[in-house]
């Protein structure tokens, strides 16, 4: 018999990546509490935080959901490569950001009201082509 790998375990030294890249922004940029990676399919992969009173496990599986529920409208509406979701708050900012390429992610990343949103999106992005480009 053939033996066929359909493995889609994220490689550990992507994830590491992942997490140096997601270290740097919550370094660097000002007012971001939580930084989550979590799997298309709703699974933790790393967490850093300066404040955390969540449940990740959640956290990680209703991203998920939102993600592909936004996926599917984008697809709706004919608009293609869904890139972020901005959550605005009275007490804050949840983004969600895509991470493409053979080891689909999300980047969950929460952070004050008064963030420069600007900065934090470039940051984002960047981490996410950054994430996307890492090889076996």
């Amino acid at each position: 018999m053939f033996a066929v790998k359909n493995e889609r375990k994220t490689p550990d030294h992507v994830i590491q990546h992942a997490k140096n890249e997601i270290q740097h922004i919550i370094n660097t940029v000002s007012g971001v509490n939580f930084i989550m990676l979590c799997s298309t399919d709703g699974f933790e992969l790393a967490t850093l935080y300066k404040l955390n009173t969540f449940n990740n496990t959640k956290i990680a599986a209703v991203s998920s959901s939102l993600h592909a529920m936004v996926s599917a409208l984008m697809n709706e509406l004919q608009l293609t490569g869904c890139q972020s979701i901005t959550l605005d708050a009275d007490n804050g900012k949840a983004l969600l950001t895509s991470v493409n390429g053979q080891y689909p992610m999300i980047i969950v990343t929460l952070a004050n009201k008064d963030i420069l949103l600007g900065q934090l999106l470039h940051e984002l992005k960047n981490a996410s082509i950054s994430i996307t480009n890492a090889r076996d």
